[in-house]
């Protein structure tokens, strides 16, 4: 991606994110039982040449290619090892037992990239000599080092047909899920099916659609150009997932370039970066403006270094005096202590694997809210001079793949945190009809096991868009 002067350099990025592919030995490292087992091979098949296909631009893209390169050049080294996998998986699987496991996968090629989340992606590989099929699934921690690898025979995800259906498979994906389907063709939200769409829930990363909403508003009223130069400093550094927080102090991004960071990488100091310029108020109020239902639950508009800094310093002592305060002593307790504390170190962010206070210490929004702001978005949108906040969300589909032939254009995004998981998308057909999908799933007690959950979402959304289109 690269939209102005500022390019962005591979494999500086540390944002989490998974690979399910088809192959034929399993791989498990981390929270299982066992680090490595087998798997039964799945049976071979032709496998029909395809277009190469282009592996998603993220750190967990750049190990999962670098993966496939390595396999062809087995035995991998024990310095290779430690230099792509991270501690906790290298504890527990050895070089020996990785190599051995991986003598089987050699001359595979990526068939298609199932779902690219922050932290999840899927495809379909194939060996190349024989045509056997399997799934992998590959994360990376923090610090972009694959953390968890699995190599399985592909197993289909059965597309739900019916509402019903929709429903079933988005409620076997987490505890608490709203859902909003809706028509937004002519400029407002009508609802086409929901399951409790007006209830708020946590978004995550989801809530940038409200910076990008409040960049657009200054972009068209003269205030911001989207060539105007942003600066990188030590204050305004955030925690991946990102790119921008590894890059020089001092270093010069054009706005468009920092919002198709914000959008496409969920990056965080790129978020904080434009909260800076745009200020607080004008994100507070393109909460109201957008049709929030609730805009004090987000008030005040927390940037992504101050909820780090809530959920990871002293935790929960400082989380607790900030949800005990009213509006105003929140706002206060922000200059005072929380803005003056040093970025937490990323170590600590990786010791963070269960839900912190998600009920009451995130970004709240309902899938009826996020409708709405996808419907303000692309009134920007046709706006002079705001074609780029469609850019800038069409730059990651989240591995929808929606039928080009069926639908012009996909906007998403996506956000999590343990026990947090949100997708959003809007997409027009060909013929000009928009349609908005949200998901908003949560657990507040246990991390949700994305690797499954979002694949299963990832279907259902598909299946929900269809549904719709075909009214």
């Amino acid at each position: 991606m690269k939209l102005g002067s500022w390019e962005r350099r591979p494999g500086r990025s540390a944002w989490p994110f998974r690979v399910a592919l088809s192959t034929a030995v399993v791989l498990l490292a981390g929270a299982c039982d066992s680090p490595v087992a087998s798997a039964p091979a799945g049976p071979a098949a032709a496998v029909a040449p395809a277009t190469a296909v282009v592996l998603p631009g993220t750190p967990a893209g750049v190990q999962l290619r670098w993966l496939i390169a390595a396999m062809a050049r087995l035995p991998l080294s024990g310095a290779q090892v430690r230099a792509h996998f991270d501690a906790a998986f290298w504890a527990q699987v050895s070089p020996a037992m990785l190599n051995q496991a991986l003598q089987a996968l050699v001359s595979l090629r990526v068939l298609a990239i199932r779902a690219s989340e922050l932290s999840t992606v899927v495809a379909d590989v194939a060996a190349s000599d024989t045509g056997a099929r399997a799934q992998v699934l590959l994360t990376v921690d923090r610090r972009g080092l694959i953390s968890w690898l699995r190599i399985s025979p592909a197993i289909p995800t059965p597309a739900p047909a019916t509402w019903a259906g929709v429903d079933a498979a988005l409620q076997s994906a987490a505890p608490q899920v709203r859902l909003l389907v809706a028509d937004v063709t002519g400029g407002s939200c009508q609802p086409v099916h929901g399951l409790d769409p007006g209830t708020p829930a946590p978004l995550g990363a989801a809530v940038k659609l409200y910076v990008l909403d409040a960049l657009g508003q200054a972009v068209a009223a003269g205030r911001v150009r989207w060539n105007q130069p942003l600066t990188v400093t030590k204050r305004l550094k955030s925690l991946p997932p990102g790119e921008l927080q590894d890059e020089p102090d001092g270093t010069r991004v054009p706005v468009l370039d920092t919002a198709a960071a914000m959008t496409s990488l969920s990056d965080n100091t790129a978020t904080d970066m434009l909260i800076n310029l745009l200020g607080r108020p004008a994100v507070e109020a393109a909460l109201t403006r957008t049709g929030i239902a609730d805009p004090a639950l987000d008030r005040p508009f927390l940037t992504t270094r101050e909820i780090f800094t809530l959920k990871l310093d002293h935790w929960p002592a400082l989380a607790k005096r900030y949800l005990a305060a009213d509006q105003a002593g929140r706002r206060a307790l922000l200059a005072s202590t929380v803005d003056q504390a040093p970025l937490p170190p990323a170590a600590a962010a990786a010791a963070w694997i269960a839900p912190r206070a998600v009920t009451s210490l995130e970004y709240f929004a309902s899938a009826s809210d996020m409708c709405h702001v996808y419907a303000s978005l692309a009134t920007l949108f046709r706006r002079p001079g705001l074609a780029p906040i469609g850019q800038v969300l069409s730059l990651n589909d989240d591995g929808l793949q929606l039928d080009p032939a069926q639908w012009r254009t996909t906007w998403f995004k996506g956000g999590s945190e343990p026990g947090v998981l949100t997708l959003t998308f809007m997409a027009t057909t060909r013929t000009g009809h928009s349609y908005v999908v949200t998901v908003l799933a949560d657990n507040p007690t246990q991390p949700l096991d994305q690797a499954t959950a979002i694949p299963v979402i990832l279907t259902a959304v598909k299946e929900a868009f269809t549904l719709a289109a075909r009214r």
